[in-house]
C-alpha cells in the first residue's frame, strides 16, 4: 500500500453527545444525523427489508471489534413509512445458538424508558449500558416489535444466523423460545462502546458484496473487514473499531441494491461514532453489465466521496477494483474501464492512501481473472482465503493519516 504518514487530527466531533432520536435520511448532512459518543464497534448498512410483523421478536447476533464500556445500540427506521415501536429491548453476550451467557442479558433504555418509538426515516440510540463489552465477542440484541407494519429496515445478507420468536421472550437467557432463524439483521445498524483509551477511533468499510462477505463462510466472521478487525485488535494502533458498510450489489453512482454509496455516505459512514477513516472499495457493479458508466464517471464518484469525507474530517483509503473475468456480466469494454479506473487510483492524490486489492486478487497467468486459490467459485467474490488476503494487504498505519 502507498499512503501519507502521520496522525489524523480528529476533533471532539467523534465524541458528540448522543441524540436519542433524530432524522437519519440519506440526504441529511452528517452533523444532523444522530450520533452516539464513543466508537463504533459493529455496523451494517440499512436497507429495505420486507414487511414488519406485529408481535415479532428478534434475537440478533453481531460481532464486536473494539471492546469498551457504556454500550449503545442504534435502532433504525430509515426506510419505514410509519413510526416503529420497540419494547423489551435487551443486550447480552452469546453462549451458543440463541442462548446467552448467564447473567449477561440486561435491558436497554431510551431516555430512561423501556420502550422507544422511532419516527419514519429516523434512528434512535439507546442509553449507555454500564459494564464492559469485550472485543471480538458475539453480542446479542433481543427486541420485540409490538405493532410493526409496513416497510421494515435492516440488513439482508448478514452472513450470520440470528433468531426469531413470537411473544415476549427478550429477557430470557435461554434459547428455548427462539426456534426460528433469520439470515438478516432487523432494525439495528450500529453498536458503539467507549474504549478504555480515549484516542481510539474506527475505520468504516464502504463497499459492495465483497465487503458484505458474499462467498465467505456463514457464521464464522470471515468477511475481509472481520479479518481486518482481528489484525487491529492485536496491533495496538489508534484505529481499533471496524464498521462493515457493504451492501451486496451496491454501486457508487446509482441506487439499486441499496442506495448508492454517494447517497448513503452520511447515514451509513459519516454518522458513525469515532470514525477516523473511510475505506472505499466498490465500483465493479457500476461498470459491469453494460451500464454505460465511463471511467470518468466512476472517478468523479470516488472524488466526491473523498471530498465529503475529508470535509467531515476523516481520512480516506481507496482500494482498486478487483478482477472479475468469468462472471456472466464481464466483457472487454467493462474490463477496459476497470483498468483505466485502477490506473487513476494508483496514481491519484485525491486519497490519503491506496490499497491495491486488484494486485492481491488477480491471477499472474490471467490478470483479468481472480487467482483460483482465492476464487469463491463465481469468479468475482473471494473465498475465505481471499478475504484474509485482502485484510492482510491493508497497511494498518495508513488508517490513521495526517489530516
Amino acid at each position: 500500500m502507498t499512503g501519507r504518514t502521520g496522525r489524523c487530527c480528529r476533533a471532539a466531533a467523534a465524541l458528540l453527545t448522543a441524540v436519542a432520536c433524530q432524522s437519519a435520511r440519506a440526504a441529511a448532512p452528517p452533523d444532523s444525523v444522530a450520533r452516539a459518543s464513543g466508537v463504533v464497534t459493529w455496523a451494517a448498512s440499512a436497507d429495505r427489508l420486507g414487511e414488519g410483523t406485529a408481535g415479532q421478536g428478534y434475537r440478533l447476533v453481531v460481532r464486536t471489534s473494539v471492546g469498551g464500556s457504556d454500550l449503545r445500540v442504534r435502532f433504525t427506521n430509515a426506510f419505514g413509512d410509519r413510526p416503529l415501536t420497540l419494547d423489551r429491548v435487551h443486550a447480552g453476550l452469546r453462549d451458543q445458538g440463541a442462548a446467552l451467557r448467564p447473567g449477561s442479558n440486561r435491558p436497554l433504555t431510551f431516555g430512561g424508558a423501556r420502550t422507544v418509538t422511532v419516527p419514519a426515516g429516523a434512528v434512535a440510540w439507546s442509553d449507555p449500558l454500564p459494564g464492559r463489552i469485550p472485543a471480538g465477542t458475539d453480542l446479542v440484541v433481543s427486541l420485540r416489535t409490538p405493532d410493526a407494519a409496513g416497510p421494515a429496515t435492516g440488513h439482508w445478507m448478514a452472513m450470520q444466523t440470528s433468531y426469531t420468536g413470537q411473544g415476549d421472550h427478550t429477557a430470557e437467557e435461554s434459547g428455548a423460545n427462539w426456534t426460528r432463524t433469520t439470515g438478516s439483521w432487523w432494525y439495528i445498524d450500529s453498536v458503539a462502546v467507549r474504549p478504555a483509551r480515549p484516542a481510539v477511533g474506527a475505520v468504516v468499510a464502504l463497499g459492495d458484496s465483497v465487503t458484505d462477505g458474499r462467498q465467505s463462510t456463514t457464521d464464522l466472521d470471515r468477511r475481509w473487514p472481520d479479518y481486518l478487525a482481528r489484525r487491529l485488535e492485536g496491533a495496538g494502533t489508534a484505529v481499533r473499531g471496524v464498521a462493515n458498510e457493504g451492501i451486496s450489489g451496491n454501486k457508487v453512482l446509482a441506487d439499486g441494491a441499496g442506495q448508492a454509496a454517494l447517497h448513503r455516505l452520511d447515514r451509513d459512514v459519516l454518522s458513525q461514532p469515532g470514525v477516523r477513516t473511510v475505506f472505499l472499495f466498490e465500483g465493479v457493479n457500476d461498470l459491469k453489465a453494460d451500464t454505460g458508466v465511463t471511467a470518468a464517471d466512476l472517478i468523479d464518484g470516488y472524488r466526491e466521496v473523498a471530498r465529503r469525507a475529508h470535509a467531515a474530517g476523516t481520512c480516506v483509503v481507496v482500494a482498486t477494483v478487483g478482477p472479475f473475468k468469468g462472471w456472466p456480466e464481464w466483457d472487454p469494454a467493462a474490463e477496459a474501464v476497470r483498468q483505466e479506473v485502477n490506473r487513476f487510483l494508483r496514481g491519484s492524490g485525491d486519497f490519503d492512501a491506496v490499497t491495491d486489492f486488484d494486485r492481491v486478487l488477480r491471477s499472474p497467468y490471467d490478470p483479468e481473472r481472480v487467482l483460483p486459490f482465492f476464487d469463491g467459485g463465481d469468479h468475482l467474490h473471494p473465498n475465505d482465503k481471499g478475504m484474509q488476503a485482502l485484510a492482510d494487504a491493508v497497511d494498518l498505519d495508513s488508517l490513521d493519516c495526517a489530516r
